[in-house]
């Protein structure tokens, strides 16, 4: 009997250091790590380079987006503590150093601009400070950054060179992409082609002339390779733009047009609709986050 009891008391002893034991461990388990959000925001660069003499050679003015990781109270993410913010972390820089690029153009632009002014003085000619400018409009959904830029340089001649650039960066892959891809194979750029043309017939007939007199003879080949130039996206659609040069002549200015999701839609594959925030309801896309 007394062996019985010992036995038991063992037992019960036993069972209690591991239930103490996995109570222990449960508590011990470190809590999940902050999630992380991004915000992208854009800020100002500016620098004048100066020549030995005190004078200007170039003037740089940049609005600059950059890409902030915050936690979920707002403040910024400094130390990653998990794979997620270690990823999120390594995003922002991948996006940041496209941008962080632009501030040492500085540097580039007086060399030429220093070799530009000795010929001048030995000419006889006036010295011309080189000017380098650059605005930005941003678009963000919760994969989706889509920047806008209008890019604005004078290095001396009859007038200041525009050009209009765009970026597309996946938040979801950390990688800077091509538009044509959010059609995954299908008629995507066949499509936005024809759709371009049409409104091209239609500017042309707006100014009461034909395409071929208002835009370049080629303007055809040219728009079919409509992804190479400046496309951007916004809360309703999707911009293609093309600098002053390169579909008109100068005087025509930069050529604009846009296409809203309404009409890209049935053109866009799962994988674009969902990096553009786009969800189907009732046959119809929706925005379901920008």
């Amino acid at each position: 009997m007394s062996a019985m009891i010992a036995l038991f008391l063992v037992l019960s002893t036993l069972a209690g250091c591991a239930g103490e034991t996995l109570v222990n461990v449960k508590n011990a388990l470190p809590e999940p790590a902050p999630a992380v959000v991004f915000l992208v925001e854009t800020e100002r660069f500016e620098e004048d380079v100066l020549d030995e003499d005190g004078t200007v050679l170039a003037e740089c003015s940049y609005e600059l987006p950059v890409l902030r990781v915050l936690l979920e109270d707002g403040s910024a993410l400094e130390d990653a503590v998990s794979s997620e913010q270690e990823h999120a972390l390594a995003v922002a820089d991948v996006f940041n150093a496209r941008f962080g690029q632009w501030k040492s153009n500085g540097k580039t632009l007086a060399e030429s601009a220093r070799e530009d002014r000795a010929f001048r003085n030995e000419a006889g000619l006036a010295s011309v400070s080189y000017t380098d400018e650059l605005s930005c409009t941003v678009y963000q959904t919760e994969q989706l950054i889509s920047v806008s830029g209008l890019y604005s340089t004078y290095t001396g001649g009859a007038h200041p060179n525009s050009i209009l650039m765009s970026w597309n960066f996946d938040l979801e892959t950390g990688e800077f992409f091509e538009p044509e891809i959010l059609g995954e194979g299908g008629d995507l750029r066949e499509y936005v082609h024809l759709a371009l043309i049409k409104q091209v017939w239609e500017v042309a007939a707006e100014a009461e002339t034909m395409p071929k007199d208002y835009y370049w003879e080629d303007y055809d080949v040219i728009l079919a390779d409509w992804s190479s130039y400046a496309v951007s996206f916004d809360e309703a659609g999707m911009t293609v733009g093309f600098s002053p040069y390169e579909l008109a002549c100068y005087a025509a200015g930069p050529q604009v047009f846009y296409l809203p999701y309404e009409q890209l839609y049935p053109h866009l594959g799962q994988h674009g609709r969902a990096l553009l925030g786009l969800e189907e309801e009732s046959g119809e896309p929706e925005i379901v986050n920008g």
